[in-house]
């Protein structure tokens, strides 16, 4: 058995980032920090969060007014945003940057009359947020009969916008129709897709042309981690989304085989050595890594988290 490793894979800027966020007040404030929803979608990372003292909610209400609370990497809806200032809740907000791009050309559309189509998956906590950023007037796009449906009033003042970790191939498709049923509909200026979803997926096309299975290392609620796996079954190649070493099954290979692994953006590096250990001790032989773009993007923490912790150590 070979293994054939995916680059880049694993953690992105913005979800190291709300890690960074989320740790940083730890220290800075100590425990109990309330992060809605799950910061980034890895069981282990919130596992490990939690045990320092990290408390994850899915409703404001469970958070004791005036207490320190951290918006997930997917970010909010204005709605949230607003009740987090009534309650006095002290908010850190670890959207991921590109989300938060997202959002502006919402915001920006609406604002001179458009109305925006977004294209994503229904129920994605990016998606409710990017949806949540007007009170009307943006409508969501899954599938291309869609674009038959969607109440617009003015064919000729239509936007779109896209989730930032879907298929790059799914949405450009869903972009072509969308251009055919509304020939002037403005799009972002640059593309909405996050860089390294679209890095981790060319990985996944390179991996296909020499792998006979691609396991994809991510928790089964990760959007980017999905579109891995789909991508590589889109290819021809057999395919498992895997949380780790546990759920590997020693039927999918061969001895013979050659096995890609790659990772989504929420899935920490650690876990991707713990399915190269476990096959190892299955008897592979060769552990291979994939060439690919090195990824330099840094996003700064929140200034209010910067702030403090360059007045303590000076």
């Amino acid at each position: 058995m070979k293994i054939y490793v995916a680059n880049p894979r694993g953690f992105c800027a913005g979800v190291e980032r709300a890690i960074a966020i989320v740790e940083r007040a730890l220290e800075e404030f100590g425990a109990p920090i309330y992060v809605r929803h799950e910061v980034v979608h890895n069981r282990k990372i919130v596992d490990t969060l939690r045990k320092r003292g990290a408390v994850f909610v899915e409703d404001l209400a469970e958070v004791p007014e005036g207490a320190r609370v951290i918006f997930s990497a997917h970010g909010v809806a204005r709605v949230v945003n607003d009740a987090a200032r009534l309650r006095g809740l002290h908010v850190f907000d670890a959207t991921c940057p590109l989300v938060s791009k997202v959002h502006k050309e919402v915001i920006r559309w609406r604002r001179v009359g458009y109305e925006c189509l977004l294209i994503g998956h229904a129920g994605h906590p990016e998606v409710e947020g990017t949806l949540g950023q007007a009170p009307d007037g943006v409508y969501l796009i899954e599938r291309e009969c869609d674009l038959d449906d969607v109440p617009i009033k003015d064919p000729a003042r239509v936007a779109f916008v896209t989730q930032t970790t879907l298929s790059v191939d799914d949405a450009s498709r869903l972009i072509a129709a969308l251009r055919v049923r509304f020939p002037t509909a403005c799009g972002p200026r640059t593309d909405d897709i996050c860089y390294a979803t679209q890095n981790r997926q060319d990985a996944v096309r390179l991996l296909a042309r020499r792998c006979d299975v691609i396991l994809a290392v991510g928790s089964a609620h990760s959007s980017n981690a999905n579109r891995l796996r789909e991508l590589a079954v889109d290819k021809g190649v057999r395919a498992h989304l895997i949380d780790g070493p546990d759920d590997l099954d020693r039927q999918w290979f061969s001895e013979d085989a050659a096995v890609g692994i790659t990772a989504g953006a929420s899935t920490p590096e650690s876990l991707v050595q713990a399915v190269i250990a476990q096959l190892i001790d299955w008897g592979a032989q060769c552990v291979e890594e994939q060439a690919g773009p090195v990824e330099t993007v840094v996003f700064p923490l929140p200034k209010a988290l910067m702030r403090r912790s360059v007045l303590q150590g000076s």
